[in-house]
C-alpha cells in the first residue's frame, strides 16, 4: 500500500464541528461521503498543538517524543521559547522514514519541524530575541531557497502572522508545491480557526466563517492534486488536533505559590530563579514542578482549595497518561476556567476582562484540558485510493493516526506504537482496528 499522502490540519477542528455544519462544507461533505470519516478521536494530554502534531507524526505520547508543552520550561523569560525545532523530538517522525525510501517532503507551517531534513519546508517560528528578525530565524529554520521563492511570489498574501491572511499565504505556497513539486508527503497545518476561537469563542460567528474558509483551502489544495495529475494517487487526511472550550476565568497559581513564599515574583510577571515550586501552564491544565521542596502534601491542598480546579493529578499519573514524567503535579481546571503563569496579579482567580481578549494569554477559549472532557473529542477524515467509502467509524485515538499514515505510506516505524492502524479504514484490510 504506497500512495501519496496529503495530510491537512485544521487546528482546533472539534468533532461536532462536522456533526453539526457538514451541509454547509461542501469540500469536506465529499470527502466524508466517499471516504471514512472518524467522529470521535480522542487526544493526548495536555491537548496542546505542539504536542498533538507531533503525536500525529511519531505516534508517540509527549511523554516519548518530548514536546511536553507548547513552550520550553523557562521560568526567568516572559516569552518562553516554544518548541520550534525538530532537535528536540526524540523519536522517528513520519517524514524522516518517507525521506529514507528517497521521497520528496514537505511541510507548510507544521510544528517542530524547524531544521528538519524536510524536502520544502515552511517552518512555523518567530523571533524571540531581540537581535534578530523573522526573516532571519525563518531562513535558519525553513528550506532557505523554497522559503525566498514562496515569499517572492506569495509574500503579497500575507500580513505578518495575522489570520485569515496567513492561511492564505500558506494555502497558496501548498497549491503551488503540489502542482509543480509534487512530493510523497505533504504535511499543512492550517490555524485560523483555532486563532478565533481563541479570540472570540468556540462557536462564534468569526469561529464558524473560518471553518467555511478552511472548507475552501481544502478545496483548492485537492484540486492542486487534479492540476498535477496525482489526485488518483493520492490518499488524504484532514485531521484536528484538538478543540477547545469557552472560558472566562483565569488561575494565576505562581501568584499563589509566591504568597506562600514558595518562589520569588519579578517586575516582569516571571519568578527568579530559585523557585521551589512553579507552575508551568498548558492553558486547561497547568504542570506543577518542585524543587528542594518536601510539603508537597500542603501544596496539594492548596491546589485542591483553588477555585476552578477540577482535579489534582500525580505526576506519575500524569506520566502514565502521557504528559511530563518530570513534573510533581498536573492540575486540570473546571470548563471555563484556564491556567497561566503570571506573578504580580490583584487574585489567585480572576476574571477575564473582555477588553483585553487578543492580548496575550487573554482567550474567550482555549484548549489543553483533559481529552476526555465531555463533548471535547476532534475527528478525522481520510480518502483516496486506498480508503473504504462511505464510512464513518465511531472513535479512535491521535495515537492512532501516525501508525495509520504509515502504513498508507508504504514505511514502518522502527519501534512498536501504543497505537494501532485503522485498518477498518482501509481496503482490503480486515474491518476491526489493528
Amino acid at each position: 500500500m504506497q500512495h501519496r499522502l496529503v495530510i491537512i490540519s485544521l487546528d482546533a477542528l472539534g468533532s461536532r464541528d462536522l456533526d453539526e455544519h457538514l451541509d454547509e462544507l461542501p469540500n469536506l461533505r465529499r470527502l466524508v461521503t466517499t471516504g471514512t470519516r472518524v467522529r470521535r478521536v480522542r487526544g493526548i494530554y495536555p491537548t496542546l498543538t505542539y504536542p498533538s502534531h507531533t503525536t500525529i507524526i511519531t505516534g508517540q505520547y509527549p511523554r516519548e517524543h518530548g514536546i511536553i508543552n507548547n513552550t520550553k520550561l523557562q521560568s526567568q523569560r516572559p516569552s518562553p521559547d516554544w518548541y520550534w525545532y525538530q532537535r528536540d523530538v526524540k523519536v522517528p517522525t513520519l517524514y524522516d522514514l518517507v525521506r529514507q525510501r528517497h521521497r520528496k517532503t514537505a511541510a507548510f507551517l507544521w510544528p517542530v519541524t524547524a531544521g528538519s531534513k524536510i524536502t520544502y519546508n515552511l517552518a512555523e517560528i518567530f523571533p524571540n530575541r531581540i537581535w534578530t528578525n523573522q526573516v532571519l530565524v525563518s531562513l535558519k529554520a525553513s528550506s532557505p531557497a523554497f522559503l525566498l521563492r514562496m515569499n517572492q511570489k506569495y509574500g503579497h498574501l500575507r500580513r505578518g502572522i495575522q489570520q485569515p491572511e496567513l492561511d492564505d499565504f500558506i494555502t497558496a505556497c501548498a497549491v503551488d508545491t503540489l502542482k509543480t513539486r509534487q512530493p510523497w508527503l505533504t504535511l499543512i497545518h492550517l490555524v485560523d480557526m483555532d486563532s478565533m476561537r481563541h479570540r472570540y469563542g468556540v462557536r462564534s460567528e468569526e469561529a464558524m466563517a473560518a471553518l467555511k474558509r478552511l472548507d475552501a483551502r481544502v478545496g483548492q489544495l485537492i484540486d492542486a492534486t487534479i492540476a498535477a495529475g496525482t489526485f488518483g494517487e493520492t490518499n488524504f487526511a484532514i485531521l484536528g488536533d484538538h478543540y477547545q472550550i469557552n472560558v472566562d476565568h483565569m488561575i494565576h497559581l505562581n501568584q499563589a505559590f509566591a504568597q506562600k513564599g514558595w518562589l520569588t515574583p519579578t517586575a516582569n510577571g516571571t519568578v527568579k530563579p530559585d523557585w521551589h515550586v512553579w507552575a508551568k501552564s498548558c492553558d486547561g491544565c497547568t504542570y506543577i514542578y518542585t524543587r528542594n521542596f518536601a510539603d508537597t502534601k500542603t501544596l496539594r491542598h492548596l491546589l485542591a482549595a483553588t477555585e476552578g480546579v477540577e482535579q489534582v493529578i500525580d505526576g506519575a499519573a500524569a506520566a502514565k497518561r502521557g504528559a511530563d514524567p518530570h513534573c510533581q503535579f498536573m492540575v486540570e481546571a473546571q470548563a471555563g476556567y484556564y491556567f497561566t503563569d503570571e506573578t504580580q496579579r490583584p487574585a489567585v482567580v480572576e476574571a477575564v476582562d473582555p477588553a483585553s481578549l487578543g492580548q496575550p494569554d487573554r482567550y474567550h477559549g482555549v484548549h489543553g484540558y483533559d481529552p476526555d472532557k465531555p463533548d471535547y473529542f476532534t475527528t478525522l477524515v481520510l480518502n483516496g485510493p486506498a480508503v473504504v467509502a462511505g464510512q464513518t467509524l465511531d472513535e479512535a485515538r491521535l495515537i492512532d493516526e501516525a501508525p495509520t499514515f504509515a502504513k498508507l505510506l508504504g514505511v514502518q516505524f522502527p519501534e512498536p506504537l501504543p497505537g494501532h492502524v485503522l485498518t477498518a479504514a482501509l481496503k482490503g484490510a480486515s474491518h476491526e482496528i489493528d
